[in-house]
């Protein structure tokens, strides 16, 4: 194998695939990154057995052929290589080495067969749709933040994906969830999404998803069935496995009658959260809302510490209200908002309170009360 390629277009797909390798590993073929040259093109592929990432990189191909090389070692040195580089990969005839040539550089690297690289791509998908990438993008933004990182509940540790029926028709929605908090996004479905089995999108590859959408306006194709689930981009193909588990049904924990109906600008709220939570205690971060009409009193009182009170003007006409929220979850919230105006539906000190922008039903939150 011989090719020649740009440092610059070597860097960029390095980056994408080295990412979903490992750093420690058993098995040493999982630390390595396969390459194979194919007409006017290098393909690179990466995988932990659970991702797989593949990308396709322009080169100059003198000869074809393919082998596998350390993946963080190749992504190093191809980035402290200088800017405008021509780099030279070549296989060495006594098949143990592979010599990367760039400049006055030269690298002989130690590479394993190719034969023992995994393929986790085998398999058919039963669904097949296209969106926008900045559809796939608002649904992983909106909703990330509340996947939980606790592993014996396993499976809410990824984003659920599934198909609704409303009223405004069919709709792709994205649900995470930790216990404590819920995030719910929503689009209209594209076409060929209707009747998708309900998936999990592991938190690993939903972050991997989340760094390749590079342009909003480019479309992304994705294949799923009940085991995995496919994202394929302009040059760069992730196919990864699902969490084998189901998703608790979250529908029960939206709360529907909260009365009490809180409107507040989102950032004065998010600010004046933020100013009284820094005396909290690093364990506790709770933070407690005191609700009378046209008036929120936040405070905060840490015995180890101090104490901390902010009063903000609010749009608020129902009974007073005590109620304590982790200060944390609150700015989370507050971040992934669009509108000036925050709209809090509520009903007692011990029922989850319901979060969204004003006028938007799209995306909304749920959060869990703490006792203070």
């Amino acid at each position: 194998m011989r090719a020649t390629l740009e440092r610059a277009h070597l860097l960029k797909s390095l980056t994408h695939v080295h990412r979903v390798v490992e750093r420690r590993n058993t098995i040493p073929i999982l630390s390595n990154v396969l390459i194979r040259t194919d007409g006017s093109a290098l393909n690179l592929k990466a995988t932990d057995l659970d991702i797989e990432v593949t990308e396709q990189v322009p080169a100059m191909v003198e000869q074809t052929g393919s082998t596998t090389v350390p993946a963080h070692m190749l992504h190093d040195i191809v980035r402290k290589l200088p800017e405008g580089a021509q780099i030279v990969l070549e296989t060495n005839s006594d098949g143990a080495t592979l010599t990367l040539s760039a400049g006055r550089s030269r690298f002989a690297l130690q590479i394993l067969p190719e034969s023992d690289f995994p393929d986790i791509t085998a398999g058919t998908f039963s669904h097949a749709f296209k969106l926008k990438a900045g559809d796939l993008k608002r649904l992983i933004d909106r909703t990330q933040f509340a996947i939980s990182t606790e592993e014996t509940r396993y499976y809410l540790n990824g984003i659920y994906v599934h198909t609704v029926d409303s009223p405004d028709g069919t709709m792709l929605r994205a649900v995470a969830t930790d216990g404590h908090r819920l995030a719910q996004a929503e689009i209209p479905a594209p076409e060929g999404a209707a009747g998708i089995p309900g998936v999990i999108v592991p938190r690993k590859t939903v972050g991997e998803i989340q760094r390749l959408i590079e342009d909003p306006e480019e479309t992304v194709a994705l294949e799923l069935s009940d085991a995995k689930i496919r994202f394929t981009f302009e040059h760069v193909v992730l196919t990864s496995k699902l969490i084998d588990g189901t998703f608790p049904d979250y529908v029960r924990v939206i709360p529907q009658n909260n009365d009490k109906l809180l409107h507040v600008d989102r950032q004065e709220f998010s600010s004046a959260v933020d100013r009284v939570s820094t005396v909290s205690s690093e364990r506790g971060r709770a933070v407690k809302l005191s609700l009378q009409p046209g008036k929120l009193t936040l405070s905060v009182n840490n015995p180890d510490s101090g104490s901390a009170t902010e009063e903000l003007v609010v749009e608020y006409d129902a009974d007073p209200l005590d109620i304590g929220f982790n200060s944390r979850y609150l700015l989370d919230i507050a971040s992934q908002l669009e509108t000036e105006t925050a709209e809090f539906k509520l009903s007692d000190p011990g029922s989850p309170t319901l979060v969204h922008d004003i006028g938007e039903s799209r995306t909304l939150y749920v959060l869990m009360p703490m006792r203070v």
